[in-house]
């Protein structure tokens, strides 16, 4: 016992050691900082005690960064302003650095030339619809504990999905809905789960062989909460998916491809999107109409001859608005499940875990 404590005594005074020695390490890298920052003749805002000295300093380095700024641009204008006059290629713009574009690399990024993904894209559950041998009909219900705001949701999902229905879920199991909804021909089941009296979930059951996605629905707002929102037609909506790109995110996007039908009316202008960023899938449904607009625009010519009278040459210009339409929400995929519902003998193709989230570079969508 004795020889133990003697052991452990000494650990715990080596690692006392160690981390006074790495805090004199630490404080001497601050001193040194500090030096150089000195010898420039700088005086950061943190060094000043003062506390209105130190807005002031703040203050001024601000307004310091913001002329700089407006220098550079300036100057890129006139680097390409003169590059344009001598016939030359401009200065290369430069990209931001975004995390989308900074994403760490995924084996599993769909490229345009894989034949394996083509293949499997003719034998896979949803190859019946998207070749349009099958009609998309979707069936929605809700959660056993239903809300207010969840028909009123439900509604709104009606207005966007053509040829959906509700049905009342009642105490019936799911699995009992999905069997009745096979023998309707029914193509998909859309499950609205709401707690609190407000949706939090969508469950998105492909038939009749699956999958099964388990999406965790958030920042809803219906149509009469947007404001200057638009009343939909009934013609079938456009669909416009992206940044699907991974073998899991082309997956989804397939599964959502099958609600909607396969041949939209254009008359409608109606374009339903699903936008897909750092594994956010972002719901949008709009109605659109080309404008023309006229533009006024000074001739080649009267440019070069400084004598003359700039000549005004006016030019239709079309323009596309847009009138949100309503329900906005976001999605994000919690699990997917291959074959129909089933929560004890299911297999999981992908399912989020708290691990995941530990590098905000890291997308698998």
């Amino acid at each position: 016992m004795g020889e133990k404590r003697r052991k452990n005594r000494g650990e715990a005074a080596d690692r006392f050691d160690r981390e006074n020695e790495n805090g004199e390490y630490e404080n001497e890298q601050r001193k040194k900082q500090k030096k150089q920052i000195e010898n420039k003749g700088e005086i950061l805002p943190s060094m000043i005690k003062n506390k209105e000295k130190r807005s002031e300093v703040h203050a001024k380095l601000k307004h310091q960064k913001k002329l700089d700024k407006r220098k550079k641009i300036k100057a890129r204008d006139a680097a390409e302003k003169r590059a344009l006059e001598l016939g030359e290629e401009p200065p290369p713009k430069s990209v931001p650095r975004t995390i989308e574009n900074t994403r760490e690399f995924d084996e599993t990024v769909c490229k345009p030339d894989d034949e394996e993904l083509f293949a499997g894209n003719d034998a896979d559950e949803f190859s019946g619809i998207l070749k349009r041998e099958h009609i998309p009909k979707v069936l929605i219900t809700t959660c056993r504990f239903n809300s207010t705001r969840g028909p009123a949701f439900i509604s709104e999902l009606l207005s966007v999905i053509p040829n959906a229905h509700y049905y009342k879920r009642g105490t019936y199991d799911l699995k009992k809905i999905v069997e009745y909804a096979n023998k309707k021909d029914f193509t998909s089941i859309i499950v609205v789960h709401t707690n609190r009296r407000e949706p939090d979930a969508l469950l998105i059951i492909g038939l009749p062989d699956g999958p099964t996605a388990h999406f965790k629905l958030s920042k809803l707002l219906l149509r009469k909460d947007i404001k200057n929102h638009g009343n939909p037609t009934s013609h079938k909506p456009e669909l416009v998916l992206n940044n699907f790109t991974t073998r899991l995110g082309h997956r989804i996007g397939r599964l959502i491809q099958t609600l909607f039908p396969q041949d939209p009316n254009f008359r409608g202008r109606r374009v339903v999107t699903f936008h897909n960023q750092r594994d956010f899938i972002f719901f949008r449904h709009h109605r659109y109409i080309f404008e023309s607009k006229e533009s006024k625009q000074n001739d080649a010519e009267s440019k070069k001859a400084k004598d003359a009278k700039a000549e005004k040459a006016s030019q239709e210009k079309v323009l596309a608005r847009l009138q949100e339409c309503g329900p906005r929400f976001t999605l994000k995929l919690i699990s997917l499940q291959n074959g129909t519902f089933d929560t004890k003998g299911g297999e999981y193709e992908w399912v989020h875990k708290p691990e995941m989230d530990t590098s905000r570079r890291r997308f698998f969508l």
